[in-house]
């Protein structure tokens, strides 16, 4: 590979990721938002260095520009048009440069859709263009559902799509400069086939679809049947990967660490993002190391290592190295998925098993280069373990489909390795109980490869037969008094509702937080946020119950959510949907005094004149109450023709009221209404919850 055609590919690099900065540049201009040039610029860099490295770009993008653009005052809403507008430019330009390539270049029919290439082609290219026409054909907000989508106008549904285009030619582009001479094809087919690998790698999900991306490259050149093709492509995708994604995600780094240590928190908003980064940081880090270990012990090592290896160590020690090191290997792609969910466990067991793989890799072919980032990761590591705070197990980390595929992508490269490394070696059974330092390579190669794949087979049988659903049960009496105290020194009233018995309870270990919640269908829905103080309780209380969910196969949402939280959700990767608001009075400034209280200053005067008198009682009071209750309820029920609601809502149910303080309503000697009160404990906030009065009461009374 020449020199110049390297330095070009880096300099194309740096184009395509400046394109970038238009989806961001553009995006603000779209919601009327003006911001410093480099500010912008930067904000756009690091989210796509990080992005594009690590995979599940909206996620990962979405929360750095969540951060920057919050402190550069933009609100929530606005944050959200523009990541919608830059994942919009991104996926159309896409769709417009795939659809008109296939439509004018023939695919390999070893790819997929290869016989369906123009119909598929013509839809995705008509996607952008109704895009582009769409607000001048429809004329109005496009509806879907219950939301209302503004269209964005020809101008800038064009400049969407073109800004994308070109930011995935340029992509493209650096590839084809760094393929192999043998690769002897024109740029367009050269572009049918990376676009479609793109498109299988970014469905997969897997981190920066590592594994997918390749084997749709090799699949399209024919290099599975061209042993003489395989080992230039793949080494010309390996460069790619070091120049277009790692080159940028390493200066990503330097530059956000460099922007700390000159202590420019106020303006990065670094802690907050930036220590949310990187557990996917290195997550990623160790997949790649756990592949190098893979790959390392598919292959033959160099003679003169050998050599001095022989001189120095017993051949069990080799053999034995050789075969754990491919063992380490598998270890760490699972440990990975651990340390993107930010598991205790798995911190501990990686940083083991690096300095273990860094010694393994010395003593099995001095493999210098395998030990070097072994050691650098693990000193990287090392000072990271608050990160990782989760006290979890390591079969609590379910995996998704994604990640099945990368471990299984990894695997099988590591079997073609050793296909290709030893093809001119005669299978035998021979093979298997054959030791030597120079003439024992394929047999080492294929022990290894069956004890990598036996321990990721282990592992998968282990994480079968564990339970699947928990058993969900209402809460009993001990449950309630175990969740008492952190109701009532939490600082949310709505905590209270926990109190109806009619939701489970997700405590933590050390019952230092709870989640209440209920299942409907695939719906896991929790009521509000973790009940608790403690902030490290809470946060692994939101891990915990999305995990739950994902091991049945559940979808988990939490229902009225306060915005001081949101960073619970976001860590986890969920996404936020407005439905409403809450109104909060501040008590010790309220008054009926001014113009605007005047119909509420009215309604009190009148109801006092008439009689009436609103009186609290203790909650251990209400029992004695409770047959006039149930009288005013039942009136008030038979008199709206509604049924108790129940979840986030209060009911009639005597073991619930009789928890609470009641405000009652008195007329003269006769009650006509009551509302429970949820009250904290330390002040923080009171509310109401169940409010009901007799039917034929004076108007205005709830008001009262």
């Amino acid at each position: 590979m020449e020199n110049y055609r390297v330095a070009l590919a880096v300099l194309l690099t740096a184009g395509s990721y400046g394109v970038m900065i238009l989806y961001d540049w553009f995006g603000l201009k779209y919601i009327g938002k003006r911001l410093p040039g480099p500010q912008v610029s930067l904000i756009s860099f690091i989210s796509y260095a990080f992005s594009n490295a690590l995979g599940m770009a909206l996620l990962i993008s979405g929360s750095i520009r969540y951060r920057f653009y919050i402190q550069a005052g933009l609100s929530t809403a606005e944050v959200a048009k523009v990541v919608v507008y830059t994942t919009l430019s991104f996926w159309l330009g896409l769709s417009a440069l795939t659809g008109v390539t296939l439509l004018l270049v023939p695919i390999p029919p070893s790819l997929p859709l290869a016989s369906w290439r123009i119909p598929v082609a013509a839809v995705l290219a008509l996607i952008p263009f109704l895009w582009i026409v769409g607000n001048r054909l429809l004329g109005r907000p496009l509806r879907i559902w219950r939301w209302r989508l503004s269209l964005p106008t020809t101008l800038v549904a064009t400049r969407q799509v073109l800004v994308g285009a070109v930011d995935w030619g340029l992509a493209a582009y650096v590839l084809y400069l760094l393929m192999p001479n043998q690769v002897d094809t024109g740029f367009g087919h050269f572009l049918a086939i990376f676009v479609l690998a793109q498109i299988a790698g970014l469905i997969s999900h897997v981190p920066g679809g590592l594994g997918v991306f390749e084997a749709v490259m090799l699949a399209g050149f024919g290099a599975e049947g061209n042993q003489g093709l395989e080992a230039p492509i793949l080494g010309a995708l390996a460069a790619y990967r070091l120049i277009y994604y790692f080159l940028p995600l390493f200066a990503a780094t330097v530059v956000v660490l460099w922007r700390e240590a000159r202590g420019l928190r106020q303006k990065t908003l670094l802690a907050p993002w930036f220590t949310g980064l990187l557990p996917p940081f290195f997550a990623g880090l160790t997949l790649v190391s756990g592949a190098v270990l893979l790959f390392s012990g598919a292959t033959s090592a160099l003679p003169t290592r050998m050599a001095i290896l022989r001189d120095v160590l017993p051949l069990a020690v080799l053999e034995v190295s050789h075969f754990l090191s491919s063992v380490v290997g598998m270890m760490l792609l699972i440990l990975a998925r651990g340390l993107q969910r930010r598991l205790d466990a798995a911190y501990v067991l990686t940083l083991i098993l690096l300095v273990l793989g860094a010694v393994l890799s010395l003593l099995k072919g001095i493999d210098y280069e395998e030990a070097t980032l072994l050691s650098v990761l693990a000193l990287a590591l090392a000072p990271a373990h608050k990160l990782f705070y989760r006290r979890a197990s390591m079969f609590s980390a379910s995996f998704s489909w994604g990640w099945i595929i990368a471990i299984v992508a990894v695997l099988g490269c590591a079997g073609w390795l050793v296909g290709f490394s030893y093809k001119h070696v005669e299978y035998s059974n021979n093979l298997w109980w054959e030791f030597s330092f120079y003439h024992g390579g394929a047999p080492r190669a294929l022990r290894a490869l069956v004890g990598a794949t036996t321990a990721g087979l282990l592992f998968a049988l282990a994480n079968l037969i564990r339970p699947v659903r928990p058993d969900l049960h209402l809460p009993s009496e001990e449950d309630l008094q175990r969740a008492l105290p952190l109701i009532k020194n939490y600082n949310s009233a709505q905590a209270h509702l926990a109190l109806m018995a009619d939701k489970t309870l997700l405590f933590d270990a050390d019952n230092r937080a709870f989640i209440m919640y209920d299942v409907e269908g695939r719906s896991w829905v929790a009521m509000g946020d973790p009940v608790g103080e403690d902030e490290e309780a809470r946060r692994e209380l939101v891990w915990t119950f999305r995990d739950q969910c994902e091991r049945a196969g559940g979808w988990p949402l939490f229902y009225q959510v306060r915005q001081d939280d949101l960073d619970l959700y976001l860590e986890v990767g969920m996404n936020f949907l407005k439905i409403g608001e809450e109104a909060r009075v501040e008590l010790a400034g309220f008054n009926l005094d001014g113009k605007s209280k005047k119909v509420l200053r009215n309604t009190i005067n009148k109801l006092t004149r008439e009689g009436m008198r609103m009186e609290i009682v203790p909650a251990d009071a209400v029992a004695a109450l409770m047959p006039q209750l149930k009288k005013i309820s039942d009136a008030w029920m038979r008199d709206k023709g509604v049924r108790e609601k129940g979840f986030s809502l209060g009911t009639f149910d005597p073991r619930y009221l009789e928890r609470t303080p009641m405000a009652l309503v008195w007329q003269g000697e006769e009650l006509v209404a009551f509302a429970n009160l949820f009250l904290t404990d330390n002040k923080e906030e009171a509310s109401l919850d169940l409010m009901r009065h007799l039917p034929d009461s004076t108007a205005g009374i709830m008001g009262f």
